[in-house]
């Protein structure tokens, strides 16, 4: 049986912060808001992950108002759902991540956010595949207040 699952993660920045996308540390500071690392894109991706297993969403796994998820990597709820998703036999078959964001300019980034996903979900690299645009200026996005991640992946159950 295959079934897909999809995720949407949004943070403003908050400049004192690292800036982590995919588990990738993009720069020291001008990063994201949020009780954890705020990593978006890792957020989006584990939501979908969960919601493609039926088994609900990053929220009832790591709530933000539990002191123990303050500040968290984000790579802690991607290995959760991972080990969801191993629990049920399932196979991941592909995850599709698109990243909207007007600033920092992500494209040479990529590669490393696709590797970093690929490696903390155990898939061959051809299997993710990591998208960025902007709204053109256009909304909280195209003012630099925030980053959206989305992400859709496909699993497989025996």
């Amino acid at each position: 049986m295959i079934r897909v699952g999809q995720g949407i993660d949004v943070h403003q920045f908050a400049d004192a912060r690292p800036l982590i996308l995919g588990g990738v540390r993009i720069s020291d500071t001008g990063g994201l808001s949020g009780h954890s690392d705020a990593d978006a894109v890792l957020h989006a991706v584990t939501d979908a992950l969960l919601g493609a297993a039926g088994a609900g969403d990053i929220g009832q796994y790591f709530p933000s108002d539990d002191s123990r998820w303050k500040d968290a990597d984000s790579t802690i709820f991607l290995r959760e759902a991972k080990r969801i998703l191993d629990e049920m036999d399932a196979e991941i078959g592909n995850v599709d991540v698109t990243i909207i964001a007007q600033t920092p300019k992500l494209a040479p980034f990529r590669d490393a956010i696709q590797a970093s996903i690929a490696r903390l979900l155990d898939l061959p690299a051809g299997h993710v595949n990591v998208k960025a645009t902007t709204t053109d200026h256009l909304g909280f996005i195209g003012r630099s207040e925030g980053i959206c991640a989305m992400a859709i992946v496909s699993i497989s159950i025996s």
